[in-house]
């Protein structure tokens, strides 16, 4: 058990990157290193990690420590990885909260909102490769896109997209084709208003963690669409200080619930949104280690699964437009923005967490140009 909390604790504070930057680590320190399992049963344990939402390194996490520690290692293997990251996203949350909005920090944190749209394209271009595996699932991705774009809500969009699957396996079972992409029952839904409480917190993100497929890069377009669009609780600019500031801790990308939370109820905010957020990973993988030889034969499941992720990919496409627009109309932004994507495309091996840096040191000195 302590082999186990200090392998995942390690990476908790080190992997960089993203989660394929993290199964790497995982990789090299797992099997490489300790040899718990062979490359093939690893592989075995990724893709069934696809079928289950929730972030998947974060979940890779818990069924190493599974295989190697049963129940109590997969639990202490998640809450090593998990926790340096929510610690370290929470002081940041503290710092940017209270210093945040001072003339000295602002500068730089105007340059890192861009350069986030460039590691978000980046990270949707290399879903879409994966999810788009055939012009039906381009199509369906493109659709659900532009309805996310028109302001369907998105965890409506998922739901459909899972009813999809489930609809064209069966056709294809009966040798038909499939007609309709969506049902006709797709609504519109409108800003509601709900008093923000640590229990509101915590339920908003388990709502969201329950359908949060994909990657955790897609946890971005569900807090758009819960938190600034219909619940109102954040604005599109809050978002993006938050998704920046997750950008320099290590660990899972939805530590930036953590942030969120604090940024809306502090320090109980915060530990609502980081239980809310991980909770259900816990419960879905402790339930997945038990029925994977079933997965593993099941073609529902697969069709589900890929049209879920070409729908979350859809779901990416739109937020990275609406959050690119708010840049274009300011020259410095619109400069950041696309020199991040530049480099991003070009030069894949340089870590997200540079590009933020350089974000932040460009928008220093391009305010002083002012």
């Amino acid at each position: 058990m302590l082999e186990i909390i200090s392998v995942f604790f390690k990476l908790g504070c080190f992997a960089f990157g993203g989660p394929a930057a993290h199964i790497a680590m995982m990789e090299k320190e797992i099997i490489e290193k300790r040899n718990w399992m062979s490359h093939e049963e690893f592989l075995d344990l990724i893709g069934i990690t696809n079928i289950i939402p929730g972030p998947n390194s974060t979940q890779m996490t818990m069924q190493c420590g599974y295989v190697r520690g049963g129940n109590i290692g997969l639990i202490l293997a998640g809450l090593s990885f998990i926790l340096p990251a929510v610690i370290i996203t929470l002081l940041f949350a503290v710092f940017f909260v209270k210093y945040g909005s001072l003339p000295i920090v602002e500068p730089f944190f105007s340059g890192i909102k861009p350069a986030v749209i460039g590691i978000i394209l980046m990270a949707t271009i290399k879903l879409s490769k994966k999810a788009f595996k055939n012009r039906t699932l381009i199509i369906s991705g493109f659709f659900v896109a532009l309805l996310s774009i028109s302001g369907i809500n998105e965890f409506i969009l998922i739901i459909e997209t899972a009813l999809v699957g489930i609809l064209t396996h069966l056709f294809k079972k009966n040798d038909n084709k499939l007609v309709s992409i969506f049902p006709s029952f797709l609504l519109f839904t409108k800003p509601v208003t709900l008093g923000i409480t640590s229990t509101s917190i915590f339920w908003v993100f388990v709502k969201i963690a329950v359908i949060l497929y994909g990657s955790g890069y897609v946890l971005i377009a569900y807090v758009d669409s819960e938190l600034v669009e219909r619940l109102a609780w954040l604005t599109k600019e809050e978002l993006l200080d938050a998704i920046a500031v997750g950008q320099f801790t290590p660990g899972p990308v939805l530590t930036t619930a953590t942030f969120i939370g604090y940024q809306l109820h502090g320090f109980r905010g915060a530990a609502m949104a980081s239980l809310g957020m991980f909770l259900p990973s816990f419960l879905f993988v402790a339930i997945l280690v038990r029925i994977i030889p079933f997965i593993k034969k099941s073609k529902v499941l697969s069709s589900i699964l890929a049209y879920l992720n070409a729908g979350a990919v859809g779901i990416m496409i739109a937020v990275t437009l609406k959050l690119s627009y708010n840049f274009l109309f300011d020259w410095r932004n619109a400069f950041i923005m696309m020199l991040s994507i530049v480099i991003s495309y070009f030069y894949k091996k340089i870590s997200s967490v540079w590009i933020v840096i350089g974000g932040a040191t460009i928008g220093y000195f391009l305010s002083l140009l002012v």
